[in-house]
């Protein structure tokens, strides 16, 4: 199989927040709060938002997608970055070591991050089934094509991530896709 139809998944900025930085911001032992199921099993998108303060700027109301990770981290979009006055690094999730940090406004309190921002590699999730059907390997690079009749767009060095918790998406920041004129669930294909 040389091509694969995914469903896209079009990530706007967002924060994950470890045990530590929730108690400070939402108050000790607070939990996350459901509003909406993520397509990856278990993730999902909470009640709760903070507000993201750089060097140059802020932004509020940023999501908390649950649930609580061992590490915070936020991810934002290049234009974020020019906004918050912060270098945009674009980094596969978890790959924190060098980036910027921010300070984290929540409704009880206040934390300071020294690292963890991010702009996320573009990405597809595949379930172990069908990165084998595809012929693909956690953390190869495929290529992404969408033929949108108004805007066609070819994505390069896309990560690949397998799991057998995975379901099959591939992600693309909120900047990206707003160039390619593409929106959540949108079909598009993956070549290799």
């Amino acid at each position: 199989m040389e091509e694969m139809s995914v469903m896209l998944g079009v990530s706007n900025r967002h924060i994950h927040v470890s045990r530590k930085d929730m108690d400070v911001l939402f108050g000790q032992g607070e939990e996350l709060h459901n509003i909406k199921d993520l397509v990856q099993p278990g993730q999902y998108a909470s009640e709760e938002t903070v507000t993201i303060e750089g060097p140059k700027g802020s932004i509020a109301k940023v999501r908390v997608l649950g649930p609580i990770r061992p590490a915070t981290q936020v991810e934002i979009s290049v234009t974020d970055s020019f906004t918050l006055g912060v270098p945009a690094m674009v980094r596969d999730s978890g790959d924190v070591e060098g980036t910027p940090g921010v300070t984290i406004r929540g409704p009880v309190g206040t934390a300071t991050i020294h690292q963890g921002v991010i702009v996320a590699a573009r990405h597809v999730h595949l379930h172990t089934s069908e990165a084998k059907d595809f012929g693909v390997l956690d953390k190869d690079y495929v290529t992404l094509v969408s033929e949108n009749a108004q805007r066609p767009m070819v994505y390069g060095h896309v990560f690949v991530r397998v799991s057998e918790q995975y379901s099959k998406e591939v992600h693309l920041d909120i900047d990206e896709a707003n160039a390619g004129l593409l929106t959540s669930g949108m079909m598009l294909t993956l070549r290799k």
